[in-house]
C-alpha cells in the first residue's frame, strides 16, 4: 500500500512551510524516522527552491510536487514549466575543497539533493521539467 501527496505550489518560499506540513503529517502517520522526514523535507527545500529561485525570470508561476510513500521507498516528483533544466547535465560540481569564504556562493543545492537521493531522473516533456528522486526508507 502507499500513500501520496499531491501539491500545486506558487514561487513563493512561504510556500515550503505548507510543503513541510504536509509532508509531517505522513510522516506521522506512516512513523517515519526522524532522519527520514528531515533527509525527504531537505530535498523538497533545495529542488523547490532552486525552482523558485532561478526556474523563471520573474512573477509568480506555480509547480507541481508530487510524493508518493511506498513499502520501501519515498519517490518525488517535480513538475514545472519554468526554463529547461537537467540537473544530471546542466551542474557544475560544486567547488568543496576550498576554504568557505574562498568558495562561490550557491551551487550546492543541486549537490545535497544528488548526494541524500538514491536515484535521480529527468526528462523534458510538452516544455515542463520532470524531476523525479527516490529516497530508500531505510539505509
Amino acid at each position: 500500500m502507499s500513500s501520496r501527496i499531491d501539491l500545486k505550489v506558487e514561487t513563493r518560499h512561504e510556500e515550503l512551510q505548507r510543503i513541510f506540513a504536509t509532508v509531517e503529517e505522513l510522516a506521522e502517520e506512516e512513523d517515519w524516522p526522524p532522519a527520514l522526514t528531515f533527509k525527504t523535507n531537505l530535498v523538497l527545500e533545495e529542488f523547490g527552491l532552486n525552482i523558485m529561485n532561478y526556474g523563471y525570470d520573474e512573477g509568480i508561476h506555480t509547480f507541481d510536487v508530487s510524493l508518493t510513500s511506498g513499502a520501501d521507498t519515498i519517490t518525488i516528483e517535480f513538475v514545472d514549466d519554468g526554463r529547461p533544466f537537467n540537473p544530471l547535465e546542466d551542474v557544475k560540481a560544486p567547488v568543496l575543497d576550498s576554504e568557505i569564504q574562498d568558495r562561490p556562493i550557491g551551487g550546492l543545492g543541486i549537490h545535497f539533493v544528488m548526494e541524500l537521493t538514491d536515484d535521480f531522473q529527468y526528462r523534458r516533456e510538452n516544455s515542463r521539467n520532470h524531476s523525479i528522486m527516490t529516497i530508500r526508507k531505510s539505509d
